[in-house]
């Protein structure tokens, strides 16, 4: 890896962008409102998946 000029970059970028990353989705899990999750926990057992953000049934016409 000595010959490659400049490798030594590509380590830290990719630590950066990992800690941004986690960071942020940390972030969006703790601010998100509860209605939120509690609306979409049920999503892969409904039949059509028509669960508002609020976790009320939405009437399709």
């Amino acid at each position: 890896m000595d010959s490659i000029i400049g490798i030594e970059i590509y380590p830290m970028i990719s630590l950066l962008i990992f800690f941004i990353f986690f960071t942020t989705l940390i972030l969006w899990a703790f601010y998100t409102k509860k209605e939120f999750f509690s609306g979409v926990e049920n999503l892969p057992l409904d039949e059509d998946g028509t669960y508002s953000e609020t976790g009320n049934k939405i009437d399709l016409p």
